[in-house]
């Protein structure tokens, strides 16, 4: 019996000393390196439909390639393509009773190169008076999926405008168009209007890379960030353009691709990882929808979405909170296994900045997935808020890397019983 009992002890002594230690491959230089790269002026702040962030997307795949992760799904490499689409109006003409429409009026939402209403029965009707809240009104339409014709009183003119700009974004292929018209005539008898759109394909892409899992592969934990930012703006005092977006958000992709590397080393997960950084956030959230959109929701058992972590939270170092935290038991799992570390989470101190709904977990966690965003950012009204959020001054000199870098770390403990099977957080629910 004791050379039985002795046998065992040097084979769990040897295992333990096979299992990599998480500060070998979770460390600050090697932190540094990766969101050095992210954050550099040659890339240009990242921009959508840029050479740049075709760049990063490659600088990812070539870790993930590195890390020893699998690709995703059927695809043959570690990048999730697919197409948005958009339309700019070239002619448009018609009536409102005796009012003529054009582009000086009208503003059209879709990814049609023909648009046309031929009465006001043709699509639903919606009316944004003088005293109405345009923003209530006006935005949730953009994201239907109906024909809707919406009149708006021209007291809304700055804010029809800026719709105007929104609406000439590229978006996902829609059967569904709705129609904007700036107008006092609130009452109309007739309405007919065609438009007609040039429409382009625009080429996005996440970067996807998987870790099967081993009792339960066809249960999922996902790892994710966006890594696109605003690109090049005005200069600042400084007469620098470049909006880096060292924090937002090369710091969530950095730790999606560490935590990659760290748990392939690790191999130790019976549910199946994926990490993926998504594009588009800063322009509606595209990437992660598209990428949701792949995958059967009652299959993902949490998502950790890691958004801007290079700054001390509000309660200092070895901290960050969580959002939505009273909508699932995510938050509760993962603090109980940080218990007896230095690091804590915290539920989301900003609720009515509405965070939860406002990142990349936001589409499955519309979904009932317990998708949960990680960070440390500071979004109190200045001047307590982050001075460099969505500025040139959003550089590497500006974040603790030694902090960021225990911020993963507290990451990949706490999510260690999800991983193994041993913890399933409960489900968020779902919304219409």
């Amino acid at each position: 019996m004791k050379k039985i009992l002795l046998s065992l002890t040097i084979l769990g002594t040897a295992l333990y000393s096979c299992t990599p230690k998480i500060g070998s491959i979770i460390n600050v230089s090697e932190v540094e390196r990766i969101e050095t790269v992210l954050s550099a002026d040659d890339m240009k702040g990242r921009q959508l439909f840029t050479p740049e962030l075709d760049k990063a997307a490659d600088f990812i795949a070539a870790e993930f390639q590195k890390s020893g992760l699998e690709f995703f799904g059927g695809n043959d490499s570690y990048m999730q393509s697919f197409d948005m689409l958009q339309a700019s109006p070239s002619t448009i003409n018609g009536s409102l009773d005796q009012e003529a429409l054009s582009t000086s009026n009208v503003t059209v939402n879709s990814t049609s190169e023909s648009v046309e209403v031929k009465s006001l029965t043709d699509y639903e009707l919606v009316k944004v008076a003088k005293d109405a809240n345009f923003n209530q009104l006006v935005f949730p339409v953009l994201r239907a999926d109906k024909n809707v014709v919406v009149l708006i009183d021209p007291a809304h003119a700055a804010n029809f405008a800026r719709l105007g700009r929104i609406a000439g974004r590229a978006k996902f292929p829609t059967e569904y168009s709705q129609v904007f018209i700036m107008t006092d005539n609130l009452d109309p008898k007739s309405l007919a209007l065609t438009a007609k759109n040039t429409v382009t394909k625009q080429p996005l892409k996440n970067v996807v890379g998987v870790i099967p899992g081993k009792s339960r592969k066809d249960e999922y934990v996902v790892f994710g960030g966006h890594y696109d930012h605003i690109g090049i703006g005005r200069p600042d005092a400084k007469q620098d353009s470049i909006y880096n977006g060292a924090n937002d958000n090369a710091a969530g992709t950095t730790a999606v691709m560490m935590l990659g590397k760290y748990f392939n080393e690790l191999k130790d997960n019976e549910r199946t990882l994926i990490f993926v950084a998504f594009t588009a956030e800063e322009s509606g959230g595209f990437g992660s929808t598209y990428f949701s959109k792949q995958l059967d929701p009652d299959k993902v058992v949490a998502m950790f979405n890691i958004e801007m972590i290079g700054t001390d939270s509000k309660w200092g170092p070895n901290s960050a909170y969580i959002t939505g935290f009273e909508k699932s038991s995510m938050g509760e799992i993962l603090q109980k296994n940080l218990v007896g570390s230095k690091f804590h989470f915290e539920p989301d101190p900003y609720p009515k900045q509405n965070l939860f709904y406002r990142s990349d977990n936001r589409t499955l966690a519309e979904l009932g997935v317990p998708a949960h965003t990680i960070s440390t950012s500071k979004m109190e009204e200045a001047p307590n808020d982050e001075p460099n959020y969505h500025k040139a001054s959003d550089e590497i000199g500006t974040l603790d890397m030694d902090n960021m870098t225990e911020v993963i770390k507290a990451i990949a403990l706490s999510s260690k019983t999800i991983i193994s099977g041993k913890d399933t957080p409960s489900r968020v629910e779902k919304l219409d």
